[in-house]
């Protein structure tokens, strides 16, 4: 069953609130998250989760926090249904790139050597 879980977690900066989102996402069971509130101080949580110890989690690593709500997620209608996923061999594989590099005859101290005239010197 999944739920719907609000959680108030103090975070007064973005590295807070990515720390926060690192720390739900890493849990097992979770399907989306999600920053809400005015101040953005609130993290919504929809998946099969323990919100306790999610909880508990969020205090330990990335401060106070208050569990505000639990419910039963809501499946919205208005969401668009996932985009086909195109197989990956669906594209033709790149062609190889081949490149050749011209040094002029100055460097040959370095190992190059000048490319030599194929044309014919009669015409």
């Amino acid at each position: 069953m999944k739920q719907k879980i609000v959680i108030k977690v103090q975070m007064s900066c973005d590295k807070c609130r990515s720390k926060a989102l690192a720390v739900v996402a890493a849990t097992g069971g979770v399907d989306s998250v999600a920053i809400d509130g005015e101040g953005r101080d609130k993290v919504v949580v929809v998946g099969d989760v323990d919100s306790v110890k999610l909880t508990s989690a969020l205090r330990k690593k990335v401060g106070p926090a208050h569990l505000l709500q639990v419910g039963e997620a809501k499946k919205d209608d208005k969401t668009k249904p996932p985009a086909a996923v195109v197989p990956a061999y669906y594209y033709p594989p790149p062609h190889p790139v081949t490149v050749v590099y011209d040094h002029p005859a100055g460097y040959s101290w370095y190992g190059y050597q000048a490319q030599q005239d194929t044309s014919c010197s009669i015409m």
